[in-house]
């Protein structure tokens, strides 16, 4: 599932990214933040406009916003 539908306080895998659909410097930002297959990651909680944006989330002990245009390049699977 993508980030962006990832349900809220639960703990996934980041599977893989598209890098392909993110601009370089986002790609860049997120490497730079840690992200890459094989972190845990959690959504926090979700922006209060209509489109639910920025996605806050946490990987490690950061958190950090995400629009979900981005969130959505991002592939995870929940932890059991």
């Amino acid at each position: 599932m993508q980030l962006d539908h990832l349900p809220l306080n639960r703990a996934a895998v980041i599977r893989a990214i598209d890098w392909d659909v993110l601009p370089d410097q986002e790609g860049h930002r997120l490497r730079s933040l840690g992200f890459e297959p094989g972190v845990t990651i959690e959504a926090l909680h979700k922006g209060i406009l209509m489109w639910r944006d920025p996605l806050a989330v946490r990987v490690g002990r950061m958190t950090v916003a995400l629009r979900t245009n981005v969130a959505a390049a991002i592939d995870c699977e929940l932890k059991p």
